[in-house]
């Protein structure tokens, strides 16, 4: 019987995560919350926690970024970032996805990309490069960045299910597992990607755009290539004084003496520090550069932070529900096969990427099966940065469709059977190396 309700039980939980994705956006929390309800008042079950700690860390990063990014921090970054992939021009499949990757993780969010697009697009297809091998490696390797970074809402989700009894797995330990993992899967990524497609000398349908007239020939050093970005020195500071919170979390992390003491006297826990830290950066920035504060709620990094929040909020409570009314049997059966297999734990956090385009979602939604399972917890971390390039398999993301519209050789292309498009070798590619490194790293290191 208890089998029984447990598949019915389940259903609901998958058709609410499926009808959320359907919906999309704010469509996957209300998703989330309505099948809180079936499982309460049709099925009987307590209700589960709600990521109360997830959410106030992803409101308070959100806030800090936002004000930043309305002071100009980001667009300086982007600057800053621009100049980095211009210096190495020719060995653009491999810097590209590396400084996306970098700003990715320090700002929180992979939105720094877009500004970046136009530039890889330019700088590679001027040194003969085949514009989409750049240009979609760098687009996945925001994906896996939020892995890596300290202040992102899949990072709060994983802290808050970690940095507790009995795991006491805390943010430093889940970045030294997976800042290298994605290093690594990103370099052995660019080593293949860079052999996808035609080069631009072989490519028919580029070769009849430049016969025609429709297409200049590529010309290596034109003209300097910059961001279409508005760089201030409000901006800068605001990003310096960001990225110096950011930096101090961090330190936080690795070095519990220089944490406040709690009433018990020990060590303050890390949820608490990273909202302190960032509701401080976001005064700061307030008082150093004068942002507006009435552009904070339109700003598009307020927007997709709220967005997320909400997501998180109704998935998360609605996995929480299910998983703590199963403890037992999750842990005896599925837990056993997950223990026994863990690239199945890996590969069900891909597809709940893929489903739901959420990190935080499949973060909250997988990493307790894996907990449950035992799975070892570098092992698990560097696995969970790795499923996270799923996100791109499907190529219905902004930043893919930007890249794609962005690359007027016509080389990056969005497909139309769904597994046609440029991005899916490059997802599968980096998930299978970062995974692969994450697994070793985590089980070295990682605890």
């Amino acid at each position: 019987m208890e089998a029984v309700l447990f598949i019915l039980q389940l259903l609901v939980v998958l058709g609410c995560i499926v009808m959320g994705t359907r919906s999309s956006g704010v469509g996957l929390g209300l998703w989330g919350g309505a099948g809180v309800a079936i499982l309460v008042f049709v099925f009987q079950l307590s209700p589960g926690s709600p990521p109360v700690d997830a959410l106030l860390i992803v409101l308070s990063v959100v806030l800090a970024a936002s004000m930043m990014q309305v002071a100009g921090g980001i667009d300086w970054m982007v600057s800053v970032a621009a100049k980095l992939i211009a210096r190495n021009p020719k060995q653009i499949t491999l810097v590209a996805p590396l400084v996306s990757f970098l700003f990715a993780a320090g700002a929180g969010t992979s939105n720094i990309l877009y500004p970046l697009l136009p530039v890889i697009q330019d700088l590679s297809y001027r040194n003969g490069i085949r514009p989409s091998r750049p240009l979609s490696l760098s687009v996945v390797a925001t994906g896996v960045a939020l892995a890596c970074s300290p202040v992102s809402a899949a990072m709060a989700a994983m802290v808050t299910l970690t940095d507790v009894p009995p795991y006491d797995f805390e943010l430093i330990d889940i970045l030294k597992v997976t800042i290298p993992a994605a290093v690594v899967g990103i370099v052995l990524s660019s080593l293949v990607v860079n052999r996808l497609g035609k080069d631009l000398a072989d490519d028919p349908e580029v070769q009849a755009k430049i016969a025609s007239g429709e297409l200049a020939p590529p010309r290596a050093g034109a003209a300097e290539v910059k961001a279409d970005v508005t760089v201030t020195k409000a901006g800068r500071n605001a990003a310096i004084i960001f990225l110096t919170g950011v930096l101090a979390i961090v330190m936080f992390g690795l070095f519990k003496g220089i944490r406040p003491l709690d009433a018990e006297g020990d060590p303050v826990g890390m949820t608490p520090i990273i909202e302190i830290v960032m509701f401080l950066v976001g005064t700061v920035i307030l008082i150093v550069s004068r942002p507006k504060v009435a552009d904070v709620p339109t700003a598009t990094v307020f927007k997709a932070g709220m967005v997320s929040a909400i997501a998180l909020f109704g998935l998360a409570w609605l996995t929480d529900t299910f998983l703590s009314a199963h403890v037992e049997f999750i842990s005896e059966s599925i837990g056993a096969l997950v223990g026994a297999a863990p690239w199945i734990f890996a590969l069900g956090v891909f597809l709940v990427c893929v489903l739901t385009t959420s990190q935080s979602t499949a973060t909250r939604t997988i990493v307790p099966i894996g907990l449950a399972a035992g799975i070892p917890l570098g092992v698990l971390s560097g696995m969970w940065a790795g499923a996270f390039a799923g996100i791109y398999l499907l190529p219905t993301n902004g930043s893919q469709i930007a890249a794609a519209n962005f690359d007027v050789s016509g080389t990056t292309k969005l497909g139309t059977k769904l597994v046609d498009h440029s991005f899916f070798l490059p997802t599968l590619i980096l998930a299978v190396t970062t995974i692969g490194a994450g697994a070793a790293f985590g089980a070295l290191w990682g605890g």
